[in-house]
């Protein structure tokens, strides 16, 4: 029961630290430092996992995203009871992070960008969004199973790894969807968003999935001992 309460622990902070930066100070204006801006946002998401792998990883392996505890079940690093247990505590860790932003939205002044930091796309960019997610959920799961391997990984160093990869791909990602490559990221703050974000919510469940089930099947094959 630790391992899951350490992932809903640590997808509650992923959420409350990277999308409350897109809330609260990711909001771009005419004078410096009025908001931290693309990078601010996708050194947020990166750092928090920086964090949790170090806080966590030793109990969990710190996944904190459904896309990558897919990527760890089809290449045979977990049991499917372990993979599903660990998604429902990663959402349920989300819905926390994002009911602590929306108390906080709701109490008090905010400016920012968006309430929530729910993941969407324009009308008309929805191949865009698709391909985007699967391509970068792809990438960024292929780092967590490579850095991780047990014989080929980068050992202590693989918490830093993983945060700077979540890093680059927010940098390229946030003007197309806001970046999601996170199942659990995307579901609790269309919850509380609503409307759009929950008729759009299918993508960022759907193709995160297709990119991390891609990621499994390359490592399975370039981390064949043969």
């Amino acid at each position: 029961m630790k391992k899951y309460i350490a992932e809903m622990i640590g997808t509650m902070v992923l959420v409350l630290m990277g999308c409350g930066s897109a809330v609260f100070a990711g909001g771009l204006a005419d004078t410096v430092g009025a908001g931290v801006g693309t990078i601010g946002v996708a050194l947020a998401f990166g750092l928090s996992v920086v964090a949790m792998a170090y806080a966590i990883g030793g109990i969990s392996g710190c996944h904190i995203n459904p896309a990558i505890t897919l990527g760890v079940f089809l290449t045979s690093r977990m049991n499917g009871k372990d993979a599903g247990m660990y998604m429902i505590f990663q959402v349920i860790g989300a819905i926390i992070g994002s009911a602590i932003l929306f108390a906080l939205v709701s109490t008090g002044a905010h400016d920012g960008p968006t309430a929530t930091g729910s993941n969407g796309f324009a009308d008309g960019e929805m191949l865009q969004a698709f391909i985007a997610e699967a391509v970068f959920t792809f990438i960024f799961v292929l780092v967590v199973l490579g850095s991780t391997d047990p014989k080929k990984g980068a050992g202590n160093l693989a918490g830093l790894a993983i945060g700077l990869t979540l890093v680059l791909v927010h940098i390229v990602c946030i003007p197309i969807t806001g970046t999601s490559v996170n199942p659990a990221r995307s579901i609790a703050p269309a919850l509380f968003q609503g409307g759009e974000a929950l008729s759009q919510l299918w993508l960022f469940i759907i193709a995160p999935f297709v990119g991390a089930a891609l990621s499994a099947v390359v490592w399975n094959y370039l981390g064949d001992k043969k």
